[in-house]
């Protein structure tokens, strides 16, 4: 409809504008004071929960446990080159057409979407994407920085989304990303309580400055590494016309798609900690 895609063309370069002045350094932000933002990799997740499943059974070397995403197999990311890709800011008019070309390539993904004009607008999609086997998790209801919220904000931001997709998908999500990647301690302390591990990225193509697809992908497959996190968005036009080759150029070097809880598993993401 030409409501909705003036509605999408708006909120698209609304993002585009606030992420543009933060994702080239939101990773290595300093939190208050000179507190260094802490991180876990997916690897270090996978290696605790093996350790204390050695110390439990009394045995060494047992694989990791393979993870299932609905319709779409299993895999064990001890043993396996794995990573995630993650979609950040819908859903979108564009969101039906990714979700045919995941299908298509057999492909898993993990969904943090926005609450307002996003979930609200396409509430089929949330429901769809859970069907066929993603993850669906939270980007916030408006994408307020979070480290510019007040306590009772962050809540509002954090809960609202979660309400929405449970009521959906009937599954609550255990997952976030916060806006522009920023997060601080308070920011980690309100993700405790609500049950949220903060998820960051470790790839990103900065598809909110560009819609050329092939720049979109050689910057994703210059920096896609094993465990990997990728971050993309779904409400630019040249994202998704980049996906099918993304896939297929990385399952070319041996990769294998995984959900963001897969990468971790048999670990899981702890509620009030930060992963990239």
């Amino acid at each position: 409809m030409p409501s909705l895609t003036r509605k999408m063309t708006k909120t698209g370069t609304r993002l585009r504008v606030l992420a543009t002045f933060a994702a080239a350094t939101s990773l290595t932000l300093a939190l208050s004071g000179c507190t260094k933002l802490e991180t876990h990799s997916p690897s270090s997740v996978r290696n605790a929960a093996a350790d204390a499943g050695t110390q439990a059974d009394g045995k060494a070397g047992a694989p990791g446990t393979q993870a299932r995403a609905a319709g779409l197999g299993t895999v064990d990311c001890a043993h396996t080159k794995c990573i995630a890709l993650t979609f950040d800011a819908g859903p979108s008019e564009n969101s039906a057409r990714l979700l045919d070309i995941l299908k298509e390539k057999q492909v898993p993904a993990t969904f943090f979407l926005l609450g307002k004009r996003h979930i609200d607008t396409y509430p089929e999609l949330v429901r769809r994407m859970a069907d066929e086997g993603h993850e669906v998790a939270s980007h916030t209801w408006t994408h307020k920085i979070l480290t510019d919220a007040k306590p009772e904000e962050i809540r509002e931001e954090l809960e609202r989304p979660n309400k929405e997709i449970e009521r959906l998908t009937g599954k609550r999500p255990t997952l976030m990303r916060p806006p522009q990647g920023r997060t601080d301690d308070t920011v980690h302390d309100i993700c405790r309580e609500l049950g949220l591990a903060e998820v960051l990225w470790s790839v990103t193509a900065k598809d909110y400055k560009t819609n050329d697809s092939d720049l979109i992908t050689e910057r994703v497959l210059d920096q896609s590494s094993r465990d990997g996190i990728i971050l993309l968005h779904d409400i630019y036009d040249g994202t998704v016309p980049a996906v099918p080759g993304i896939i297929d150029a990385l399952k070319k070097r041996g990769y294998v798609f995984v959900t963001v809880p897969q990468l971790m598993a048999p670990g899981k993401a702890e509620p009030g900690k930060v992963y990239r």
